[in-house]
């Protein structure tokens, strides 16, 4: 048996390279939590995007749990650590740590098996598709129009995505004027998918996808709240593009009432909120029950090797804020160019480790 013998965690602030903005909110720094688990001289590493104050309930809430339990049965693991939170609430805080650990244990799991996360999952795909998501209702058009065109033209990255609901709905007309920007900026062959990040009424959500018709609009990500199925629904059934949603459930329930409302085409899960891998895994074969397929939500490298290793997996979003913190942060960030990611196989775990010395500057817990 491998026991656990240490598990920590710390906080890193890490400015925005520019104001970066959506339909409901606004930030200009992104909180990396990063969960360190070690056993046999060997560390796993997890990590989510989440208040600093996660990094202080892993160790004082989740730590005890953890702490001296077999590394290889993270079933067990996991469901103790889901009972530990019950009284502070399974959804947000508790969530985003009980997802950073998870990642860590199955991160060690692979490592002490001497072989890669992917390996260790099984592959469903070699390489996975991917699409490159920002488009910030921050930015002014020529941060825009240069984000696009180092996706599509230098990278040949086939498939972006922009925010609209710019104010929650209140500027639709800019927000039309950005698609249209984007359609004019990609060309006539990449595919265009807009996220307002539910900042529109569900009535307001079609008339704006009546007008993006032109521009030929694939994938409109969460057009009202993920918590309003009835305006999920009533959007998906009036409009051409593929609705998708549900990123924020923090558990396998959550996404049931999604695919029994019939309210997304594509279900979104975030193995950095719903429960790590554990609940990534879930997730999708709730989804797989019912005939849809999962996107993977931010944090790109966090789920390569688990995207990889789903069947019913559409891609990746390639988010901006994340991709750039890994990239920055983290040895062994993977290569997006041509708008396909492969896992790493040749490396232990998830092949990510974190740049302590790097890291530190941002350091906050």
């Amino acid at each position: 048996m491998s026991r656990i013998e240490q598990v920590t965690a710390a906080a890193y602030r890490v400015p925005t390279d520019l104001p970066e903005g959506d339909g409901t909110l606004a930030w200009e720094a992104t909180t990396l939590v990063v969960a360190l688990v070690r056993a046999e001289g060997m560390t796993g590493t997890g990590w989510t995007y989440a208040p600093a104050a996660a990094a202080g309930f892993i160790g004082d809430v989740l730590a005890e749990v953890v702490t001296g339990r077999d590394a290889l049965a993270i079933p067990a693991i996991w469901s103790d650590m889901v009972r530990q939170v019950r009284n502070a609430g399974r959804p947000g805080l508790a969530g985003y740590a009980v997802s950073a650990v998870d990642v860590a244990l199955w991160d060690l799991k692979a490592r002490l098996l001497g072989t890669s996360l992917a390996g260790l999952f099984g592959l469903a795909h070699e390489r996975v598709p991917l699409y490159g998501s920002g488009g910030f209702t921050t930015y002014d058009d020529d941060a825009t129009a240069a984000q696009l065109t180092h996706w599509v033209h230098d990278l040949g990255i086939g498939r972006v995505k922009i925010k609209i609901g710019e104010s929650s709905g209140a500027r639709p007309a800019r927000d039309l004027r950005r698609v249209a920007l984007a359609r004019r900026v990609i060309g006539d062959d990449a595919e265009l998918y807009v996220d307002a990040n539910g900042g529109y009424t569900a009535k307001q959500a079609v008339r704006q996808a009546e007008r993006m018709r032109e521009h030929d609009v694939r994938w409109f990500e969460e057009p009202v709240s993920s918590d309003d199925l009835a305006g999920l629904r009533l959007v998906r059934g009036r409009i051409g593009a593929d609705v998708a949603a549900g990123e924020y459930g923090s558990d396998p329930a959550y996404f049931a009432r999604m695919c029994q409302a019939e309210a997304v085409d594509c279900l979104q899960a975030d193995a950095t909120r719903c429960g790590g891998y554990t609940g990534w895994f879930a997730a999708c074969a709730i989804a797989a029950g019912h005939n849809l397929q999962v996107s993977a939500h931010c944090a790109p490298n966090l789920h390569l090797p688990a995207a990889a290793a789903t069947p019913n997996l559409r891609h990746i979003e390639w988010f901006h804020d994340h991709q750039r913190i890994e990239a920055e942060l983290f040895d062994g960030a993977a290569d997006p160019s041509g708008g396909l990611a492969a896992p790493a196989t040749g490396e232990p775990g998830h092949g990510l480790t974190l740049r302590a010395a790097a890291a530190e500057p941002y350091r906050t817990a």
